[in-house]
């Protein structure tokens, strides 16, 4: 019988088809990209030790100065102090970064390429390429790709008519948007490369209660395993302001609840802070008890929350974080039992 079905699989001729007793590679995530933070990684993955899936795209979109692009270098700056051997390969459309920008928050430069990309056609062209390199005998080597952003490209056809002074619209761009998410999402899948795209959003006019959507069309929606809304506050030290609370919503998800939301501290001089929003997660958990401004921890003594992130690993204990990765399945995965005290909340 397993002759016959090797039989049928090679005659298809498809050089993605497998069979599911051998796993499907394209589909199963066997593997996550550390993004830096523990509360992030729990709302992506269901997993504080989890992070971003090692094999499909991933989105990260919000309003323009919402530190899009801070975010994802505290991503890259993660990913290759995790990966000795790995790289990052930047698919850059708005010409904002710099190597003294890169390199002042510590990460290798040497293993990271930038590429200028101007339309849709030349990122889906070299991303393919990469891709195809990258499979040729390269899979142990780990590889980050990145686009910034996929809201600033343009397409071949309106740069022609730019030149040659039209003004009318291409109204080809989501269908171009679409064919090389559609593309890329199986062949990313195969060869193990995940993909962290930035993109924009606006408020969706014509309806009651307007609501955030993303620019492009709908191709990077349908391809996208993750879609992560941001919004940002100041965070201060004093008058001086040292980062950005980034407001995290989970607007789409093949992996954990949808519409889920945290907050993330990204500092301009350390990136992703890894402890902030587990403090709300162990009160959640009952593991700290909030005791009017101060929080009491298992031994029932009494810390401050701002003391409790300054020495995180006094208090964030190897078992601690384990009965916080607990409760986080039961928070952000489906079939928890937060799930369920959600629903006869909504109930009642």
């Amino acid at each position: 019988m397993s002759d016959y079905f090797d039989g049928l699989l090679k005659a298809t001729g498809n050089e993605f088809g497998t069979k599911v007793s051998d796993g499907i590679e394209a589909g199963d995530v066997s593997d996550y990209i550390d993004t830096g933070s523990y509360i992030l990684n729990a709302l992506i993955s269901g997993d504080i030790y989890g992070g971003i899936p090692s094999n499909k795209i991933t989105a990260l979109a919000g309003e323009t100065a919402t530190g899009k692009t801070f975010f994802v270098l505290g991503i890259v700056k993660q990913f290759l102090a995790d990966n000795p051997s790995g790289g990052v390969l930047y698919f850059e459309s708005e010409s904002a970064l710099t190597k003294q920008m890169i390199e002042d928050r510590g990460i290798d430069s040497t293993r990271m390429i930038i590429l200028p990309v101007a339309t849709i056609q030349e990122f889906t062209h070299q991303a393919l390429k990469v891709v195809e390199s990258h499979s040729e005998g390269q899979e142990e080597r780990p590889l980050l790709m990145c686009l910034d952003s996929l809201g600033m490209l343009s397409t071949t056809k309106e740069v022609t008519d730019i030149s040659d002074g039209k003004e009318t619209k291409d109204m080809t761009r989501a269908q171009l948007v679409k064919g090389s998410f559609r593309v890329l999402t199986l062949k990313l899948g195969k060869a193990g490369i995940p993909l962290l795209v930035t993109n924009h959003t606006y408020d969706q006019m014509g309806t009651m209660f307007p609501q955030k959507v993303m620019g492009g069309g709908s191709g990077l929606q349908y391809a996208a395993s993750t879609i992560i809304f941001l919004s940002k506050r100041k965070e201060k030290e004093g008058t001086d302001v040292v980062g950005n609370v980034i407001h995290c919503k989970n607007f789409k998800s093949r992996l954990t609840k949808e519409n889920k939301k945290v907050d993330v501290l990204l500092r301009y001089d350390q990136g992703l802070n890894r402890y902030y929003g587990l403090i709300e997660l162990a009160e959640d958990a009952g593991i700290f008890t909030k005791v009017s401004t101060r929080y009491e921890m298992p031994d029932g003594s009494k810390v401050f929350g701002k003391a409790i992130l300054k020495e995180p690993e006094k208090y964030f204990t190897p078992e601690i974080l384990d009965k916080l990765n607990d409760h986080a399945k039961t928070v952000f995965l489906y079939g928890g039992f937060d799930e369920v005290k959600e629903e006869v909340e909504n109930v009642e």
